[in-house]
């Protein structure tokens, strides 16, 4: 069964499995645990052509098998090794029930009004991840949730500018409606594909944010925890590499797959992890 989780990062081919696979092996086996429940989470929302009503009720059972497994009554493998987990590492339980609250989002809204709109929902679905992820890799300052919320929040909306195609596809902008307006870019030049300049400049602004959320997690992360934050700087690293590829790209995101390759995230893991591994 430990195979199979193993297998959902692996298949996946994501930075989370490129970061943590250098983890020893109790670390490494509890995120696969959480990857495995927040991708299958996740894929409730994403995957299938069922109705939101269908969805819905999938995520209302959800999260009451998460419920049943806090409280040891769970029949579900996943389910079970997860609060195993949970209790190991005295995770709070908090940012689970919320990354659910974020998929229910994604049921709700195909827009979002505003940037703090935006942060909200990142948070749901990004920054509770890494505060489910800290408590595995340890720390010792209080400021290591700061630096996994703003990292969070870096890379949502790092992923958001990489798959504003894929996401108009399905009917779904997140982009914030106000910064379209401000730089004068409607909703059906973007379903039109239209690369122009005032797609340039809105892009170019919300990865100005993304990049200060990057700063702010780099800013709050302790000298003391990097070492044992490795594998959340190396998916640092691979999603502000990923930023400065679309930056130099133009943000010609309607045109060209813009990505960082599965040796490239190797390469980065392995670093990260060399250097505070040798030089800590």
């Amino acid at each position: 069964m430990d195979e199979q989780l193993k297998q959902i990062a692996k298949e996946s081919n994501s930075s989370f499995y490129y970061a943590f696979s250098l983890l020893e092996q109790p670390k490494r086996d509890a995120m696969n645990a959480v990857y495995a429940f927040c991708r299958k989470t996740d894929d409730i929302v994403d995957e299938g052509d069922d109705s939101e009503e269908i969805k819905f009720e999938r995520l209302r059972k959800w999260k009451n098998e998460l419920e049943k497994a806090l409280f040891s009554k769970s029949d579900s493998y996943l389910f079970t090794k997860l609060a195993s987990i949970i209790r190991q590492f005295n995770i709070p339980v908090d940012p689970f029930f919320e990354l659910i609250k974020g998929m229910e989002m994604d049921l709700q809204h195909t827009r979002y009004r505003s940037m703090d709109d935006l942060v909200q929902y990142c948070y749901r679905v990004a920054s509770t991840v890494g505060l489910m992820c800290i408590e595995i890799f340890g720390y010792k300052n209080r400021s290591a949730k700061d630096y996994a919320v703003n990292l969070g929040l870096a890379m949502q909306m790092t992923n958001i500018l990489r798959d504003v195609k894929k996401d108009s596809e399905r009917g779904r902008i997140y982009l914030p409606q106000n910064d379209l307006t401000n730089f004068n870019y409607s909703e059906e030049d973007l379903f039109a594909l239209r690369y122009n300049s005032n797609f340039v400049s809105l892009m170019k602004y919300e990865a100005a944010i993304a990049e200060k959320y990057f700063n702010k997690a780099d800013q709050s992360l302790d000298f003391d925890d990097k070492p044992s934050m490795f594998p959340a700087r190396a998916m640092q690293h691979i999603y502000h590499r990923l930023l400065k590829k679309i930056e130099r790209e133009k943000f010609d995101v309607f045109n060209q797959k813009i990505k960082v390759g599965s040796l490239e995230k190797g390469a980065i893991s392995l670093g990260v992890w060399a250097k505070y591994s040798l030089v800590y």
